[in-house]
């Protein structure tokens, strides 16, 4: 019997010892982008960045192994553990060394995905009509000549992937959901909501999504006990929430929000503000932007809190 050639591991990648206890749990989890150009490989990318992914586009495939050996060396609170690398035939020559970059891979004990972007040559013709900008394989040929050699270029990788997505009838929404249900499932599908206080005298937030007024509730600004404390303390939380109105307004307008936001999920929108204004931005919207805050993690929502005006004059 003929005895297996050695492995060689790739420089920069630390061979992973079989003995080892749980070698996976040290190695990030690498996704290779690629596929038809002007089948969404970009808007994939932004998808997995806003997954907090570590993304690079337009990589040489050599590059992939020296980019994997970074990550997989030093202090494990320095690395990162989720890469995706687009690479594609923009990389002209070096992208024939593809396969062998990804053989060597899992020669180191690297696991990783393929995801393969793809349309139909019609759809693909319109959107680079669309553009008005010339298919990276077109030289002096048609569009087509250019999508056609493409094809025949990608025909190995494509069979080799791990997940096919075929965009001919997909907007940009329906391919971000794709994209997120792959590489997240529901673990990350979620909103990401700020809610903010302000004060008018010095304008509305410029990221905005919904501006909420709470000037109808009484000012403890005129209660001499109070002016020198802010939402955030008992006094005035305890004063604000009490006044008439107060509380109802909250709980209906976090049920309101909702729909609202369940909508913003369907359509990909993934971060919200919520801007609470009163005069100054010290007393009222603070203790009511606290107290919505509150509800929505109540929701399930992950909130962050801001009070951007307030320690001033």
């Amino acid at each position: 019997m003929t005895e297996p050639s050695p492995i060689t591991v790739p420089a920069g990648i630390p061979a992973i010892d079989a003995a080892t206890e749980h070698p996976r749990l040290h190695q990030p989890q690498v996704l290779v982008i690629t596929g038809m150009s002007g089948a969404g490989r970009t808007r994939a990318a932004a998808v997995l960045e806003d997954l907090d992914w570590y993304v690079v586009d337009n990589l040489p495939a050599q590059m992939l192994t020296h980019l994997v050996g970074m990550l997989t060396s030093g202090p494990p609170e320095t690395r990162a553990h989720r890469v995706a690398a687009v690479i594609d035939v923009r990389g002209r020559g070096f992208f024939d060394d593809l396969a062998e970059v990804l053989g060597g891979l899992r020669a180191a004990g690297v696991e990783y995905r393929i995801l393969f972007l793809d349309a139909s040559d019609e759809v693909l013709v319109r959107r680079y009509e669309q553009v008005r900008r010339p298919h990276p394989l077109q030289g002096t040929g048609t569009l087509l000549d250019g999508i056609r050699e493409e094809r025949a270029v990608l025909s190995d990788i494509r069979e080799r992937a791990d997940n096919v997505i075929d965009t001919s009838e997909l907007n940009v929404h329906d391919l971000a959901r794709q994209v997120r249900s792959l590489v997240a499932g529901d673990a990350d599908d979620h909103l990401r909501v700020n809610v903010t206080s302000f004060g008018f005298k010095y304008g509305i937030p410029l990221d905005a999504d919904h501006v909420v007024d709470v000037r109808f509730l009484a000012n403890p600004y005129w209660v001499t006990e109070l002016r020198h404390l802010t939402g955030r303390d008992g006094p005035v939380r305890d004063y604000v929430l009490g006044l008439p109105g107060a509380t109802q307004f909250v709980d209906r307008y976090v049920e309101a929000l909702e729909p609202v936001l369940a909508g913003y999920l369907n359509e990909e929108k993934r971060y919200v503000t919520i801007a609470v204004g009163c005069t100054g931005g010290k007393h009222r919207s603070v203790a009511i932007s606290e107290a919505i805050a509150a509800r929505l993690r109540d929701a399930g929502h992950r909130v962050t809190v801001a009070a951007r005006d307030l320690g001033k004059e």
